[in-house]
């Protein structure tokens, strides 16, 4: 453990979302003088929310999208479980129904917890798994689901479409809409294009490799409320500095460390975790010459985004 002043070691970290949050408390807690830097004004990335006024001039909080709190989700509570150690700022819901246009549909609430149990009871009585549906799958091929070991799960599977495994398998085509489309479409991937090392490994982590199932919990309040302004307060604490509405324009590698300047000026730092998303990397990575070698930048711009989708909640 590191002892916090003028000989600990600065880093910067680039990007205020839940990957940047969690470097920062990191490195925070182990002595690290830290800077987090931010080009919006609210932390969260992709879970943040900003101050919005009404017609009738009310203040409100306009928070981006709606995102469930996954049981499995251990990191994620663990960072949280920094500023509230009962995860107070989560509420659960009943549950997490699935429901086809066509009229079917299905839910977790009331499975059992223990694995394999809640996987064949969700079969046993959801409607899209009819008797004949059952008898025309493959035992074998759906073997690899209950034996899920990383990376060996990858190097057998993740040149496999989701697709072509699931047809291996002999999945019926109305609980495959039901259930895996709407997952794969929550991992922002195309079913077609979704790796069957991923669907291999979601099954096993939300069904047969953890009893939390799929209920999941939401927060109380708005995300900056109920999440991010607490944990600002915990880094603040910890001596970090939080500099938002600050956008990284390059880093400057030099002997010893790097120099990064935003539109606050440049600073001197020994180390910078770069925690933006796919387009804010590449940009930055474009304007700093000096950043990794050749093969880390080719992999750097070869990074794609998901493709785009709509989704409707009633």
């Amino acid at each position: 453990m590191l002892r916090a002043g003028r000989d600990a070691p600065r880093v910067a970290v680039v990007g205020g979302g839940i990957a940047g949050l969690a470097a920062a408390t990191a490195l925070a807690e182990r002595g690290v003088r830290v800077s987090l830097y931010e080009r919006e004004r609210e932390l969260g990335g992709r879970l943040r929310g900003w101050p919005e006024q009404l017609a009738d001039g009310s203040a409100v909080t306009m928070s981006r999208g709606f995102h469930a709190f996954f049981r499995q989700y251990y990191n994620l509570r663990g960072l949280l479980r920094r500023v509230d150690g009962g995860l107070g700022m989560l509420g659960p819901l009943a549950d997490y129904p699935l429901w086809h246009r066509e009229g079917l549909r299905d839910g977790f609430r009331g499975l059992p917890k223990s694995p394999p149990w809640n996987a064949m009871a969700f079969v046993a009585r959801s409607r899209a798994f009819a008797l004949r549906d059952l008898a025309r799958m493959h035992p074998r091929a759906a073997l690899a689901l209950l034996d899920v070991r990383v990376p060996e799960v990858y190097e057998r599977f993740d040149s496999v479409s989701a697709e072509a495994y699931l047809d291996a398998v002999g999945f019926p085509p109305a609980a495959r809409h039901l259930a895996f489309e709407v997952f794969s479409r929550s991992f922002f991937a195309d079913p077609r294009q979704f790796s069957a090392a991923e669907l291999v490994l979601m099954f096993h982590i939300y069904f047969l490799g953890s009893s939390e199932g799929l209920l999941f919990d939401v927060p109380r309040e708005p995300f900056p409320q109920a999440l991010w302004d607490p944990l600002a307060g915990y880094l603040a604490g910890h001596g970090a500095r939080l500099r938002a509405a600050s956008q990284v324009e390059a880093v400057r590698t030099r002997y010893g460390g790097c120099t990064v300047v935003s539109g606050q000026g440049a600073e001197e730092v020994e180390g910078v975790v770069l925690a933006l998303d796919t387009a804010g990397l590449q940009e930055l990575v474009g304007r700093s010459p000096g950043l990794g070698d050749a093969g880390w930048r080719s992999q750097v711009s070869g990074l794609r985004t998901a493709p785009p989708f709509l989704v409707s909640r009633v």
